[in-house]
């Protein structure tokens, strides 16, 4: 499930309510359409902030929001429960904090020990009754999808969130090819690194060859892809700005060489990593 424009903006860093409602509407304003949160964010606040901003374009944007993390003392959770019912009541809970009656892409944030049985025919039955409308996973490597996909309905899931970024390239060995052979989009959560990356000397260069930022640079690399979208962090509206600016930031095969020098590609297969 990619968005026409395939950068989403990311809601997990703490918000101030004011400043990120007019945050998420200025990314609106720039033609970005997808907004990604979870109720482990905040915890539960974000997806209110999320709510309140987008209720007034609601039928212009998807919304994504992601269930399964272990809250501890927080009423309703028992930690990684994806029983059916479990499922049922924090997706109600989502649905009046994000106030809205669907969500367009809903997630299970980790895989977590429990029989994937149960949670695919809960998330069956949610989007059979109209209060979820696409979902699929976040954190699962090729043996996690390859196990989902014997489920019944696990075929349903329609994309897989991961970490990926030029210091962690591990899903371009086998999940990427994996992802692409059964058509599901992924999506690549923190592209820059948490920052990290716009420090690198050889980002730098590339950038100032470009007349861009080394932000525009890392993302424009996780955008090569097709069939990836990428979830960058944005706090104030000039990220946002710059953000979509790299959607017109083309590298060449010689920025390429020089990236894959410093940051090599996977020879054989290794754990993701996850944040």
């Amino acid at each position: 499930m990619i968005p026409p424009t395939p950068l989403v903006v990311w809601t997990g860093q703490p918000m101030d309510t004011p400043d990120a409602v007019r945050l998420i509407r200025s990314a609106f304003e720039r033609g970005v359409t997808f907004f990604d949160t979870a109720e482990v964010y905040g915890p539960f606040k974000n997806e209110e902030v999320v709510g309140e901003a987008l209720q007034p374009i609601r039928d212009q944007v998807v919304i994504a929001t992601k269930f399964g993390i272990d809250i501890a003392g927080t009423a309703g959770h028992d930690g990684m429960d994806s029983r059916p019912q479990h499922i049922r009541d924090v997706v109600e809970a989502s649905l009046k904090r994000l106030r809205t009656d669907r969500i367009d892409l809903y997630l299970l944030h980790w895989r977590g020990q429990l029989p994937l049985a149960g949670t695919v025919e809960a998330l069956t039955e949610l989007k059979h009754e109209g209060a979820i409308r696409h979902w699929g996973v976040s954190n699962f490597d090729v043996v996690d999808l390859a196990e989902l996909i014997t489920v019944t309905g696990g075929g349903e899931a329609e994309t897989d969130q991961v970490l990926y970024n030029l210091s962690h390239r591990q899903a371009e060995h086998e999940l990427l090819p994996w992802c692409r052979d059964w058509g599901m989009p992924l999506m690549a959560y923190s592209p820059v690194d948490r920052g990290a990356l716009v420090q690198n000397d050889i980002v730098v260069e590339i950038a100032e060859k470009h007349d861009a930022t080394p932000a525009q640079v890392a993302l424009a690399w996780v955008l090569r892809n097709d069939g990836v979208c990428a979830i960058p962090k944005a706090s104030i509206p000039e990220h946002v700005r710059e953000n979509v600016r790299a959607l017109d930031l083309r590298l060449d095969n010689e920025d390429h060489k020089l990236l894959d020098e410093a940051f090599p590609a996977p020879r054989s297969p290794s754990p993701l990593d996850v944040y």
